[in-house]
């Protein structure tokens, strides 16, 4: 079992964008995180209390077009921004990010300093060309199993699951698995209760397997 990560101090989460990133990949995540903030601050009465704190970084502070063309700021740079104690990556067409030599040295400098590295669908993609997944048991979305085998033939990628926590590293299924991550996240750092209330503010069937 993963020993949980609770701790008294707020967290800080970063979820990094780019381009043709899937919408539910990174909003899915944020907005878990950021329930889990409210409900914290309503539980204990105290808006200052602390318990995460959601933002998005990018390689550059400029707008970011999503897949559907929603278009999103992001709050940093990856030349600028707060240490990030748990690190997501989102899935999206993931091409050209595979191929920035500095955003895979940032994604590796980033991951190292983290508590926690997550990627949601094919944001395993890019964890793996930065060298975060060598030897690991890891998954993607369903229709890049076979993709992320022939690309990277020394992960053990596992099918039929939403999630595979390897304590340091964490990846999840496309889409929507990303939030049942993310709610295992929670647990892990705010305790399972809490990911459970969280789960529930949200009105979301939350899958722990």
């Amino acid at each position: 079992m993963v020993p949980a990560l609770r701790r008294e101090c707020m967290k800080t989460i970063g979820i990094y964008l780019y381009n043709n990133i899937e919408v539910l990949d990174f909003t899915g995540p944020f907005e878990v995180f950021a329930t889990a903030q409210r409900l914290q601050a309503m539980v204990s009465h105290n808006p200052n209390n602390q318990l995460f704190n959601v933002l998005t970084v990018a390689e550059e502070k400029t707008t970011v077009v999503a897949q559907s063309n929603l278009q999103v700021l992001p709050s940093y740079s990856i030349e600028y921004h707060p240490h990030l104690d748990v690190l997501i990556v989102p899935g999206g067409v993931v091409t050209a990010e595979m191929n920035k030599d500095h955003v895979l040295s940032w994604l590796g400098s980033t991951a190292e300093r983290a508590d926690i590295t997550a990627s949601v669908c094919t944001g395993a993609f890019l964890l793996a060309k930065a060298g975060l997944l060598d030897g690991m048991e890891v998954t993607t979305h369903w229709d890049h199993i076979g993709k992320l085998k022939q690309s990277f033939p020394g992960l053990v990628v596992k099918e039929n699951v939403r999630w595979v926590d390897n304590g340091h590293v964490v990846t999840s299924a496309g889409i929507s698995a990303g939030i049942d991550m993310s709610l295992h996240l929670v647990g892990r750092l705010a305790g399972e209760e809490h990911a459970v209330k969280t789960a529930r503010r949200m009105e979301y069937d939350w899958r722990q397997d």
